[in-house]
């Protein structure tokens, strides 16, 4: 670790944000040069930003090592995200509280080669009052909704009647074609659509199962499939399977190793998982576009990424993507649409894992899951 400061790439990066605020620009993606700059201008191996809310925060800008972190979930506690990185002497992290007119808006994190000094605090706390000018700006934060009271069987409802759509969806216009074009079909024609008529009406199978369960239990809570060890890998590939054909023909399945450790959490929840994932990909992408999925390890958890070369996504949408009624061509909130990434992010918590979206090099959208290892 440098011995000060690099105090001239902080006045650089102080006179670039101060422009941009100036200018008009404030949210999420000032936000993210900001957390940039503090770990430039410290030496850090990592920046991170966990954004407050009422009894824990989120993850919602992180570089360097804390990078994998993003989207993630925290506790309360003097410094939530130390612990995230792996082999790092929590005495090398420095923290400092945001906040604005005295309000805590959350707090900014450096992961420090050694122990910091008092100008490397001097240094974030400057930064950190930055952040609280940016949240006092009201433009574009805070960057996720706090669920509401009745947030549980809110989401079941909603689950229910999204999944229960799509199948019916499916079902009904297979049907349709088998009654209408049977002859032209062809005999593979008519293979193929009787196998989609008939994985979707497993999951339909499957759906009333967990209505019928969930009925019976006095919170409605969603997420009746009891937890465990999965393969995260045949657990996707039996995914892709129910897919729409259409779909399915436009995955690629760049890296998907055997042999991966087991994952913990709702198998049955990566069929509900992917397809939503997958189908925003498809939604903002040219109709001959691609979609890859891959899937890896690391020290704690199972990952997979979906990626697509669409029209991508900004950096100052990330986190509202998540929230209920959210459409990105629209940029406001609307009833009735925009609940797919808003399920995506609860039934992946529910499982103790977290999911983040950032815009791919190149263009397109990378959306990444991470769920615990067994």
């Amino acid at each position: 670790m440098p011995d000060r400061p690099d105090f001239a790439a902080l006045t650089r990066g102080q006179v670039a944000i101060l422009g941009r605020l100036n200018s008009g620009e404030a949210g999420l993606s000032v936000l993210q040069q900001l957390v940039a700059l503090a770990g430039e201008s410290l030496g850090a191996s990592g920046a991170a930003f966990v954004e407050a809310a009422a009894d824990h925060g989120r993850i919602i800008v992180a570089t360097g090592v804390w990078a994998p972190a993003l989207g993630r979930r925290v506790g309360p506690g003097p410094d939530p995200v130390a612990d995230l990185v792996e082999g790092v002497d929590a005495t090398h992290v420095l923290a400092v509280g945001c906040d604005h007119r005295g309000r805590a808006v959350g707090s900014l994190h450096v992961c420090l080669p050694a122990e910091p000094t008092e100008e490397y605090e001097i240094v974030l706390r400057l930064l950190a009052g930055l952040v609280g000018r940016l949240y006092g700006l009201d433009t574009g934060l805070p960057a996720h909704d706090d669920p509401e009271p009745d947030a549980d069987r809110d989401l079941w409802v909603a689950v229910t009647s999204h999944e229960l759509r799509t199948p019916v969806t499916v079902i009904k216009g297979y049907a349709d074609t088998l009654t209408n074009h049977w002859e032209s079909l062809g005999e593979p024609g008519r293979r193929e659509a009787v196998r989609v008529i008939g994985a979707r009406a497993g999951e339909l199978a499957r759906l009333v199962d967990r209505l019928l369960s969930a009925a019976s239990e006095e919170d409605g809570a969603v997420g009746a499939a009891p937890a465990g060890p999965f393969d995260l890998v045949e657990a996707l590939r039996e995914a892709v399977a129910t897919l729409p054909g259409d779909l399915r023909e436009r995955l690629v399945l760049s890296h998907l190793p055997d042999g991966l450790p087991k994952a913990y959490g709702s198998r049955d929840s990566i069929a509900t998982i992917l397809t939503e994932l997958a189908t925003n990909a498809e939604k903002y992408s040219d109709p001959d576009a691609t979609v890859e999925v891959c899937a890896g390890v690391d020290d704690d958890t199972l990952r997979f990424r979906v990626s697509d070369r669409g029209a991508g996504i900004a950096p100052e949408h990330v986190e509202h993507a998540f929230d209920r009624y959210w459409q990105a061509d629209s940029g406001h909130h609307r009833a009735g649409a925009g609940l797919g990434l808003y399920l995506v992010r609860r039934l992946v918590e529910r499982q103790n894992g977290w999911v983040s979206l950032r815009p791919r090099e190149g263009g397109g959208t990378v959306a990444e899951v991470r769920l615990p290892r067994a």
